[in-house]
This record gives C-alpha cells, structure tokens and sequence, in this order.
C-alpha cells in the first residue's frame, strides 16, 4: 500500500508564527494565558496544554490582573486591547499580518463613511462565519455595525439601494466570494456605489486546486482537522466532492480498519491547522494495521 502525506498541507504561516511565540514564551517558564483555542487542532492545544499554555475565554480574561496574554493568529476587536492596558496585561500579539492588514482596511472605510443618518449610510459586509474568532475581530473595527454574510445565499438581504462595500473573512472560498461580487453587481442601484476588496489569503485559496489534485490522486483520504476549522471545513468538502471515498478525522484512533480494505493508496491531507505531526502519526497507524 502507497501512503502519501500532502505535502501543501499544514500549518499557514500565521498558525506556525503564534505556535512558535506561545513555544518562546513557555520555555521561559512564565505562565502563559491564550485567549481561546490558539489553533483549531485539539490535539496541537493539548500538546501546547502540557507545556504549560492556559486557554482562557473573554470572561476569564475580564478577571485577569497582572498577566501576560498571547492573542492568537485569528486577531480581536479593538476592545480586547482596551481591557489588556486597563487590566494590566502584557500582550503577546500573534494576529496573522494579514488578519491585521484587513483589519486596518475596514477600520479605515469605517472611519471615512460618510456621517449619514441610519437607512442611508454605506453597508459594510463581511463574507464569514458568524461567530468566528477573525469575523468578531473585524466586526469590531466597525463598532459592530458590519454586515455578515455567511453565505452567497444570505446576500439578498442587503440594501441595494445603499453603498456596499464587500470584504470577506481571509479562509474563505474564493468561488463562492465571486459569486457574491456577481450577485451584487447584477443588482445594486445605478445611484449606489460597489466595491469588492478580495481579501481571502491566497496561501489558503491556493490549497483548493492543490487539496483536489492530491485528492484524485488516491483510492482513500484521509483529511485530518479539528472539526472547529473553518478552512478545513472548506477544504474537506472540496476532497470529498472530488473523491467520496473521503473521510474526515481528528486523530489516528478513529480510523476503521475496514475503510483500508481493497485499498491500494492512501491519501493523508489536512487544514492550516493541521500540525505535520499529527498526519505522520496517522501514516503510522495505518502502517502497523497493515502488519
């Protein structure tokens, strides 16, 4: 049997980053907070968790006086930052530059809208998950007044009467980001203005013709991801719709031996928040049920 890890999966560069400070800082041996899962890999938190890394949410940071606080590679809002300097807390800022690039571009169309009464004043949009880590940090360069869409389906809910300016979450699929800006473009008001800023991080966008090269390449894959990934999500479903003999997993123990029968070649792919590790530990595993 061929098993073959994909090569382009992996940790992006902004995940590797945060991993990499949250590493500096426990090797020194000081108490490390990070404010929410600094990856969407359980496995990789846990790791980070045996090294001393505290997960904390907002309530608890809310309580945290005197402490040093890594923000991980998704970004905050504003507000964050304003609680850190009132509570005294050292941040250990490891937002993605190109989080932060994006962030700074909706603040600065936020802060030159025109001062227009409510109905009138342009629509900014944000093409995401709600919810999200960087969709709240976004969302919260606009005082909360963006406009989220997680969906092309959900764009018929915008005024087109009013000025829209489109910017989507960085992990999202391009596709489907056209055909908002199709969408939008078929049906905004001659005397409304529409702009679209493609704002989707290209070291992620490029992995979806990759992921379905690879994917078409093998009898079975194996998409390893935390089921709380965005991108992986994203990217799990392209594999599947170019090869159904996909399965998505978390760790090595769930895969079932019977999927490995008949099989001649494996696939092994994964999210940006997949760590290396854990797709080698599951070549491993398929390797000793082999023996």
């Amino acid at each position: 049997m061929i098993i073959e890890i994909d090569n382009g999966s992996g940790f992006c560069f902004g995940v590797t980053t945060a991993i990499k400070k949250a590493e500096e800082e426990l090797a020194q041996g000081e108490t490390l907070y990070c404010l929410g899962d600094i990856v969407h890999n359980g496995m990789e938190c846990e790791r980070l968790r045996e090294m001393g890394l505290i997960t904390i949410n907002h309530d608890q940071m809310r309580e945290l006086h005197n402490a040093k606080v890594l923000l991980r590679a998704h970004g905050e809002p504003p507000e964050t930052y304003e609680l850190a300097r009132k509570n005294n807390i050292e941040i250990i800022d490891a937002t993605c530059p190109v989080v932060l690039k994006l962030q700074k571009r909706i603040k600065e169309q936020y802060e030159t809208s025109p001062n227009l009464p409510e109905g009138e004043e342009a629509q900014i949009v944000i093409f995401g998950k709600k919810g999200h880590a960087e969709v709240l940090g976004l969302v919260g360069q606009t005082h909360s007044s963006a406009i989220v869409i997680e969906s092309s389906d959900e764009v018929t809910k915008l005024d087109f009467t009013r000025d829209i300016y489109l910017y989507s979450q960085t992990t999202k699929s391009l596709d489907e980001f056209r055909r908002i800006i199709d969408y939008i473009q078929t049906h905004i008001s001659p005397n409304a203005t529409f702009k679209s800023f493609d704002t989707i991080c290209r070291s992620v966008a490029n992995r979806m013709p990759n992921i379905s090269q690879f994917a078409t390449k093998h009898d079975l894959v194996l998409f390893v991801c935390g089921r709380k990934s965005s991108n992986g999500k994203v990217l799990y479903n392209e594999c599947l719709r170019v090869n159904p003999n996909t399965h998505l997993i978390e760790d090595p123990q769930e895969i079932e031996p019977e999927w490995l029968k008949g099989i001649e070649s494996v696939g092994i792919c994964g999210a940006t928040s997949t760590p290396r590790w854990l797709m080698e530990q599951c070549r491993d595993a398929i390797q000793n049920m082999q023996q």
